[in-house]
C-alpha cells in the first residue's frame, strides 16, 4: 500500500491506495460517440462515455464514471486516448489515480441495478454529484456468453493542477466483448452536457475483464 498521499478535494487530507500496477476485474459498459463540432472547450471528435464496476478481486472495489477522448494516431504509439471527466465513488482510487497517472478524479454517487433473462442482461446505471445528476444509462447486451478476447491501449495525461507533470501509461488484459444496445441521457446543465450534441456510434459491453493498469 502507497504512502498517504496529499489532495486537498478528498473529504480527507490523506488517503492511502495500492501500488501500482493496479490488477482489476469488473466489467465495462461503453458508447463511441461522435462530436461534430467544437462545444466551448471540448474539441471535435471521437468521445468514448463508459460506466464501470471495479468487483471483489480488484485492489480497490468501486463504480466509475468516465469520458475519454481518442487523441491522433503517431508513429510507433498506437491507440491511445485521454481522461477528459471521471467520477468514482472511492476516496483511495481519486488519490491514487491523481497522483500515480494524472487521471483528473473526483467523488461522486452512483446508482446500479442490474437484470438477467436467459442470456440478456439489462443493466441501468446512474451518477449525481450531490443531488444534481451527471449521466444515466440503460444497456441490454449478451456479453456473459461472449468469447474472452484480448484488448490493449495507452494513455496520455496532461499534468494536474496540484503538479506532477503529464503522465503516460498503459492498461490490458481480456474480458468477453460483445455489442450492446444502449440510451444515455446526459443533464443538460451537468459537466457532460456537451455529449447531448454528439451522435452515438456503437456501443459495447466487456464482462468479467481481467485488466492490469499502469
Amino acid at each position: 500500500m502507497t504512502s498517504p498521499a496529499e489532495h486537498p478535494e478528498l473529504p480527507h487530507d490523506r488517503v492511502a491506495y495500492p501500488d501500482p500496477p493496479w490488477r482489476m476485474v469488473g466489467s465495462l459498459w461503453l458508447t463511441l460517440f461522435r462530436l461534430g463540432a467544437d462545444v466551448g472547450d471540448r474539441p471535435r471528435g471521437l468521445y468514448g462515455a463508459a460506466f464501470v464496476s471495479y468487483d471483489e478481486g480488484s485492489p480497490l472495489t468501486y463504480s466509475e464514471l468516465l469520458v475519454a477522448r481518442a487523441l491522433p494516431r503517431r508513429e510507433g504509439r498506437g491507440r491511445r486516448g485521454s481522461i477528459t471527466d471521471i467520477w468514482v465513488d472511492s476516496p483511495a482510487s481519486v488519490a491514487g489515480g491523481r497522483e500515480l497517472w494524472a487521471i483528473p478524479k473526483g467523488l461522486c454517487d452512483f446508482d446500479l441495478d442490474s437484470a438477467h433473462r436467459g442470456p440478456l442482461t439489462t443493466t441501468d446505471w446512474s451518477a449525481s454529484l450531490g443531488r444534481r445528476p451527471i449521466a444515466s444509462a440503460t444497456f441490454r447486451d449478451v456479453s456473459r456468453v461472449a468469447p474472452r478476447l484480448p484488448f490493449r491501449m495507452g494513455l496520455w495525461q496532461p499534468g494536474l493542477p496540484e503538479g506532477g507533470g503529464d503522465r503516460s501509461t498503459t492498461f490490458g488484459g481480456s474480458a468477453k466483448i460483445l455489442p450492446a444496445r444502449a440510451r444515455w441521457d446526459f443533464a443538460d446543465d451537468g459537466p457532460l452536457a456537451f455529449l447531448r450534441r454528439a451522435r452515438a456510434l456503437s456501443s459495447s459491453r466487456m464482462a468479467s475483464f481481467r485488466m492490469t493498469f499502469g
